[in-house]
């Protein structure tokens, strides 16, 4: 067996990886997974292999991202792009109810969206991914109040993980404990795929994980693994570990942040921040959302939408009187401090899986490593801050 994944292992040819897609498909399940759109490797509906990156790699580095060829055929052989899972776990748009009424005068009626949640299938998950599935699962599907959507939806999913077997520069799961290497005890999924591609050969190790994990597998054309194929998946994970291009000291981090709450490092980062907030729609556990109302030209109908919010927008913390947080320095301090730090407090543990889509695609290239050393580099310091009535 390959530590850390459940199952026997077996063994699926490249040339037979669309009996996958045919499977879940026959189950009814719409595939997401990675493909190539806009000079980026996105996630989103895919058919069959041919969707998939083949050949494709990434490079990546603080505010940088490029596609380049890989001299083989890979279909996994790239880090993360720009979008992660949240996107189906959370939609970005979703309207929550609509409300008519007949004539000008007429009583208003409620019209709840439709009950039944979409039946996906993950292909491509890798770990840091699942560890930022789970933790948006204990936010949304968890708490005391779940909303029964995004309990369905999840009910619903079923995950076909790859192992990594390539890190990005911006990468830095091994410091959180997330990744790169897949845990049947830590991580949720139904079934795993390492990419084999050594001596001219190309296949998948497949292992289930779950019932249906083993069902699908069943329906699968796959021989029995033999040692070579597991030694060789087995150094996947650590070759994803040894390329990873950053690292993170979380000793004792929540109260390194407690405690510097007036860090000089706080007025250098915002005086680069732009306050754009793409670290937040593309940090794969960010969850936070508002509710806007629509009404048509008439009066009659009106549409109530739950949409993806930022705490680095302004009107994000405003209450009565105005914005809570009105800086620059405020709105990155609380981001990174609920983050790495009150995350702790509310659900557990960490907000941040070292995936490094933050670093990646933030475009002045701020790094959340960096910041989090530069801190910890003069543990105590103290700078005037701002006044209280500016959102300090």
């Amino acid at each position: 067996m390959v530590p850390g994944v459940a199952g026997e292992p077996k063994v699926l040819e490249r040339d037979a990886l669309d009996t996958l897609f045919d499977a879940l498909a026959a189950r009814g399940h719409t595939v997401i997974g990675p493909t190539v759109r806009a000079q980026a490797i996105v996630l989103d509906e895919i058919a069959s292999s041919a969707d998939l990156p083949i050949g494709w790699t990434d490079e990546q580095d603080g505010g940088r991202y490029r596609l380049v060829r890989r001299d083989d055929e890979a279909c996994f052989g790239f880090a993360l792009g720009p979008t992660s899972w949240k996107r189906f776990q959370l939609p970005p748009r979703l309207r929550i109810h609509t409300t008519r009424r007949e004539g000008g005068d007429g009583e208003w009626t409620v019209e709840p969206e439709p009950e039944a949640p979409p039946r996906y299938a993950f292909v491509g998950a890798r770990a840091c991914d699942l560890a930022a599935m789970g933790i948006l699962d204990t936010v949304l599907v968890r708490g005391a109040r779940p909303d029964p959507r995004d309990v369905a939806r999840r009910a619903e999913t079923l995950i076909v993980a790859v192992q990594c077997g390539q890190a990005g520069g911006t990468c830095f799961c091994a410091s959180m404990g997330t990744g790169p290497e897949l845990s049947a005890e830590s991580h949720e999924y139904d079934l795993a795929l390492t990419e084999l591609l050594d001596g001219g050969r190309h296949a998948f190790l497949v292992t289930a994980a779950s019932a249906a994990g083993a069902e699908l597998l069943a329906a699968l054309p796959v021989r029995e693994a033999q040692a070579a194929d597991v030694g060789s998946a087995a150094q996947a994970p650590l070759r994803a570990a040894r390329e990873q291009g950053r690292e993170m000291d979380t000793e004792g981090i929540r109260e390194l942040l407690y405690r510097n709450h007036e860090h000089p490092r706080w007025d250098e980062v915002a005086e680069r921040c732009l306050t754009c907030g793409n670290c937040t729609m593309v940090c794969p556990t960010c969850f936070c959302t508002s509710v806007t109302d629509t009404t048509d030209v008439t009066g009659n109908m009106a549409e109530r939408w739950q949409e993806w919010a930022s705490c680095f927008t302004v009107d994000y913390s405003h209450l009565h009187g105005g914005s809570v947080r009105g800086s620059g320095r405020s709105r990155y301090r609380q981001w990174a401090t609920h983050k790495l730090a009150t995350w702790f407090d509310q659900f557990g543990s960490s907000g941040c899986v070292g995936c490094g889509r933050c670093i990646t695609w933030c475009p002045v290239g701020i790094d959340l490593t960096e910041e989090l050393a530069a801190i910890r580099a003069s543990d105590g310091a103290t700078s005037g801050g701002e006044d209280p009535g500016t959102g300090a």
